[in-house]
C-alpha cells in the first residue's frame, strides 16, 4: 500500500520536506536571535544612560560623531543662545506638549541645538521661556540627529513659522542661517521652570518596530514548519486512501473513447 512512497513523485515530495523543514527552523531561529539581540541592545542602552548620569561631562567636541557609544553621554558647550525654535507633539509622562529648542552659537562657527525643556500643551511661543543672555555653559545628555518618521517622531511638514518637527541637523539647516551640528543636547536641569527631557536610547537599540517585525518573522518561519508537515501528511493519508480503494475496486474504470465507424 506504501510502494506509492518509492515513486519519483514522492521522492521529490520528501526531498523536497525534509530540506525545507530545516530550512525554516534555521530562519526562525535567526530571526528569533535577531530579536534577542536588540532586546539585550536595548537593556544595554537603558543601562548606559544610567551610568552616563553619573559620569562627569566631557567636551562636545571630545564626543563627536555622536554613535552607540557616545550617546546619551554628559557633556558641556560654551556659546551665545541664538534662534529659538519650538517642537510640537512630544509627549512626556504621558502628557502631550512641546519642547523649546533653542541654537548656540558656539565658537566653532557651528550651532548647537539646545533642549532646555518641555512644556505642556499645544505649542506656543508665548508660552517658551526666553533664554538667558550672554556667554553660557550648558551641560546635558548627547543625543543623535532624529530622523522623522522613526521612534515617533513626527513626519509633517507645514508647520507654522518658528516650529520644527525633528531635531535634525538637515531640518535646522534651512531655518537658521549659519551651520548645524550633526547632533543635539538635552539640559540635564531644564531652565525657567520647564521640565527636563531625559535622554533617549542610542540609535537603533530600542524595541522598535524593526524588533517586533523579527519576532513576528520568527512565528512565521516556525508557522511554516508545522504547514509544510500538515500538507505531507495530507498527501499521504489522500493516497493511501486512494490506494485502498484500488486495492477494493472501487477506483471507477476510464470511460471507453468512442470511435467513429465512418473514419478511414
Amino acid at each position: 500500500m506504501y510502494r506509492f512512497l518509492l515513486t519519483p513523485r514522492w521522492w521529490g515530495i520528501n526531498v523536497f520536506v525534509l530540506l525545507s523543514i530545516p530550512f525554516c527552523i534555521f530562519m526562525g531561529s535567526w530571526q528569533l536571535g535577531r530579536f534577542e539581540d536588540r532586546v539585550q541592545d536595548h537593556r544595554d542602552a537603558t543601562e548606559q544612560v544610567s551610568e552616563a548620569r553619573r559620569e562627569a561631562p566631557r567636551p562636545l567636541k571630545d564626543m563627536l560623531p555622536v554613535d552607540k557609544a557616545t550617546s546619551g553621554k554628559l557633556v558641556t558647550a560654551s556659546g551665545r543662545y541664538g534662534k529659538q525654535l519650538l517642537v510640537p507633539g512630544r509627549e512626556l509622562d504621558g502628557k502631550q506638549g512641546f519642547y523649546v529648542l533653542t541654537l548656540l552659537r558656539t565658537g566653532s562657527g557651528e550651532a548647537l541645538p539646545v533642549v532646555r525643556g518641555w512644556l505642556p500643551g499645544a505649542a506656543d511661543t508665548a508660552k517658551a521661556p526666553a533664554p538667558p543672555a550672554g556667554e553660557v555653559t550648558v551641560t546635558g545628555a548627547l543625543q543623535a540627529s532624529e530622523t522623522p518618521g522613526d521612534n515617533g517622531v513626527s513626519a509633517q511638514g507645514g508647520l507654522p513659522a518658528g516650529q520644527t518637527s525633528a531635531i535634525s541637523a538637515a531640518s535646522l539647516v534651512n531655518l537658521v542661517p549659519y551651520d548645524v551640528y550633526d547632533a543635539w543636547v538635552t539640559l540635564t536641569k531644564a531652565d525657567s521652570g520647564m521640565k527636563a527631557v531625559p535622554a533617549a536610547a542610542p540609535p537603533d537599540s530600542g524595541l522598535d518596530l524593526k524588533a517586533f517585525q523579527n519576532l513576528g518573522y520568527t512565528a512565521e518561519w516556525f508557522a511554516f514548519v508545522g504547514f509544510v508537515i500538515f500538507m505531507w501528511f495530507r498527501l499521504l493519508r489522500r493516497e493511501v486512501e486512494f490506494a485502498r480503494d484500488a486495492e477494493l475496486g472501487l477506483v471507477p474504470d476510464e470511460e471507453p473513447v468512442a470511435v467513429d465507424a465512418t473514419a478511414k
